[in-house]
């Protein structure tokens, strides 16, 4: 046996088993080690117990009564607000029992009688990679913090930059010349698309971090979906755009934060206009009955180039850009994703090249007490 030094830290491992006798005897082997060892006679208790303070290792017995080791592995890996915890399973059976336990989420395995070498290896295998995990986990934590604080930090001058130019272009400074006001003008805009941006990636990296705060009321969807028409409609004209719109008459109310559904429903429209040169935009709200929850969609159809299927797969991926020359930062869709999801939504896209897209953004429709209260 190799000589092996206790654990710096002492690891919190959750051993399960139904038999005293093995549990009594994996929980010796591993508080020998120096390890902290909890225990569970069966597969609710763990769990509970899961819920309550995650271990760094799960040992779990495959046979079990009432909830055997592959149930309780697949409970496991469905829960997403648990960090990552590795799984060992225990088994007496063949090979595949062993691939069932792999296939529900166990990340490795060993058979009875356990020998105590290839048991203490195994457990030290699996908390390096929890380490690891846990160590990487941190590291991308910190550098989302570092970006958002940087994000922040940029907004302050961008914002002082376009007041300013704002006071040159009204003529506050003194008078311009032609040539001079154009000059402004491109230095204006200029200014105004990477402050948009800057505010977009503060948006994606609050809810990516968890700090974004929704405030949830009952919002008509129709009328948001119409103050944002009235505020892109020079847009539509600029463009010599057709505009349909369809957002009938039944009750459109969704359980929302106002400002953040307008900011998605921004975006999908947005990027409509941009992205077609001639024909058409068609904005129409319908509801929809799927597994028995009614939804509110909002489809966002429009006659652009049309969108590939190999880019519709990464289409929401954070700085994610198209093919075309008119890809703006990749972000406007992974935001509004983000949000539709924050609010038990979802967002789809159909779309085939030289036919244009139809982007559908569906919400669960608010309940008629509530949207009765909000009217």
């Amino acid at each position: 046996m190799d000589t092996y030094l206790p654990p710096a830290k002492c690891d919190r491992l959750l051993v399960v088993d139904d038999a005293p006798d093995n549990l009594l005897l994996v929980e010796s082997i591993l508080e020998e080690e120096g390890y902290e060892i909890a225990t569970a006679e069966n597969g609710r208790i763990a769990l509970d117990m899961v819920a309550q303070a995650p271990p760094d290792l799960i040992l779990l017995d495959v046979m079990m009564p009432e909830m055997d080791g592959f149930e309780v592995t697949r409970r496991l890996r469905q829960d997403v607000s648990l960090p990552f915890i590795p799984i060992l399973l225990i088994t007496a059976y063949d090979q595949p029992s062993v691939v069932q336990g792999l296939d529900s989420g166990a990340d490795d395995f060993i058979r009875k009688p356990v020998e105590v070498d290839e048991l203490l290896a195994r457990v030290r295998s699996l908390l390096r990679l929890k380490h690891s995990v846990d160590e990487r986990d941190e590291i991308a934590r910190q550098r989302a913090d570092f970006v958002s604080r940087l994000t922040h930090d940029l907004r302050t001058p961008l914002v002082a930059a376009d007041r300013m130019l704002e006071l040159f272009q009204q003529g506050a400074l003194g008078e311009l010349s032609p040539t001079m006001n154009e000059a402004l003008q491109t230095m204006a805009r200029s200014n105004r698309n990477l402050l948009d941006m800057v505010n977009t990636l503060l948006e994606v990296y609050r809810h990516e971090a968890g700090r974004k705060t929704l405030n949830f009321m009952a919002v008509d969807a129709r009328a948001v979906l119409q103050e944002v028409l009235e505020e892109l409609m020079p847009l539509v004209r600029e463009k010599h755009l057709a505009l349909e719109c369809n957002l009938g008459t039944f009750n459109a109310f969704v359980e929302a934060d106002r400002l953040e559904l307008r900011r998605a429903f921004s975006n999908l429209v947005g990027n409509a206009i941009k992205f077609t040169d001639s024909g058409s935009i068609s904005i129409s709200l319908r509801t929809e009955t799927i597994a028995g929850p009614t939804w509110i969609a909002a489809d966002v159809r429009d006659t652009g180039p049309g969108i590939s299927p190999e880019e519709q797969v990464h289409l929401f991926e954070r700085f994610r850009q198209g093919q075309h020359g008119r890809s703006g930062s990749g972000l406007g869709l992974h935001l509004s994703q983000r949000i539709l999801s924050a609010h038990g939504g979802e967002i789809e896209v159909e779309s085939e090249l030289g036919k244009g897209s139809c982007f559908t953004a569906r919400l669960p429709a608010a309940r008629a007490d509530e949207a009765s209260t909000a009217a």
